[in-house]
């Protein structure tokens, strides 16, 4: 039986997740540390990994998990389907990308050619692929804009959270939303990419 690892912190995510997969062993985790934590005792064959976790990029832990152990196999899942992002993925090691909207029967295809060695990703997200990248547009929300000119304010987190009334984790979860849909190293560079694409004007900065 396919050892499969969740990593997702939205639960009706999990559980949506878990039932659409029952005929597996599935365990799940709502970080990245966690899903570190379980690796060496579960060893799981297949990780469905969220890109957006509330303490790390998955991005980045999916690096870290093939770094550990080159036979797992990852298949990223999101909401999101800008180009950097599965870019981003696909390099760091992922076997697949699926959208949160996929039908039960797209994830079991996807689940079964990853564990058989092939590549599986939504007809949406291949869409993209095929499309070359200065033919991308980049989408952001009337929060994320207003974030993105409270950043180049220099804001902090905390300051931003206040004046948004929101709490700091969803001002930090909107900035790493930010750099991963701008395929930005930093804040730093998160501004720069900004300005060059017109998203804020240097009055704002």
């Amino acid at each position: 039986m396919l050892k499969i690892l969740i990593v997702d912190d939205h639960p009706v995510v999990v559980e949506g997740l878990k039932t659409v997969l029952s005929e597996y062993d599935c365990r799940e985790a709502m970080t990245g540390a966690e899903c570190l934590q379980i690796l060496p005792a579960f060893s799981p064959d297949i990780i469905l990994l969220d890109i957006n976790l509330p303490d790390m990029s998955g991005i980045d832990l999916c690096k870290t998990i093939l770094t550990r152990d080159k036979k797992i196999k990852v298949l990223a899942i999101s909401y999101f389907n800008q180009r950097s992002w599965v870019t981003r993925m696909i390099d760091n090691g992922a076997k697949g990308y699926i959208l949160k909207n996929a039908t039960a029967e797209e994830i079991k295809e996807a689940i079964q050619e990853v564990s058989e060695g092939r590549e599986h990703y939504s007809p949406e997200i291949e869409e993209i692929m095929t499309r070359k990248s200065h033919h991308d547009e980049t989408f952001l929300t009337r929060r994320e804009i207003e974030i993105l000119r409270l950043i180049a304010d220099g804001d902090t987190n905390v300051v931003i959270a206040e004046k948004l009334c929101v709490s700091p984790l969803t001002v930090d979860s909107h900035r790493k939303n930010l750099i991963m849909k701008l395929d930005a190293k930093n804040t730093a560079s998160l501004i720069k990419i900004a300005l060059s694409k017109g998203l804020i004007e240097i009055q704002d900065y």
